[in-house]
């Protein structure tokens, strides 16, 4: 296989898995290329390689900058934007579950906090079956976040490089 059918291959694969992972798979290209990619590249590289149009890249470019794991890189003297992504698949992955925490996990813990408490007889059973299953299920998003947290807390990643450290 030549490189540059290599290339697209991995592309395409980290593509079609991204869209699995709640991201989508213009998303998981880009970052797919800004990752194997030796240098910075520019959004107009992104465009020529993937064949994507100036807006969806802008747009996918900034969400994965969001995300915080692509970087904007000034290169002395060029008047054009580069692009690289962080390299560390680990960081990287760890950065992921750290966002999409932040986005889903923590917004439907508070909305599960305010379903607990909900007018009504208590002793009715379809009020306690409700109230004991939102509580239940916030009991277990709360287990998740204190595991979560764990897998990219900033002071120490022990977990993080344990697991890193099984897999290398």
């Amino acid at each position: 296989m030549t490189f540059e059918d290599a290339k697209k291959e991995f592309i395409s694969n980290w593509g079609a898995l991204g869209s699995h992972w709640g991201i989508s798979r213009t998303m998981a290209q880009i970052y797919a290329l800004l990752l194997i990619s030796a240098d910075p590249i520019t959004q107009e590289d992104i465009m020529n390689e993937l064949q994507f149009s100036r807006g969806s890249v802008n747009m996918n470019i900034r969400e994965l900058i969001d995300w915080g794991i692509v970087d904007r890189v000034i290169i002395s003297g060029e008047r054009k934007e580069f692009f690289t992504a962080e390299k560390d698949i680990w960081k990287a992955s760890a950065q992921i579950i750290k966002e999409r925490k932040k986005r889903e996990l923590d917004p439907l813990i508070k909305l599960l906090k305010q379903l607990e408490h909900i007018d009504g007889d208590k002793k009715d059973k379809n009020i306690k079956q409700f109230t004991n299953t939102i509580k239940d299920i916030r009991r277990m998003g709360i287990g998740a976040t204190k595991m979560l947290d764990m897998v990219y807390d900033p002071k120490g990643n022990w977990l993080l490089d344990s697991i890193s450290k099984f897999f290398k």
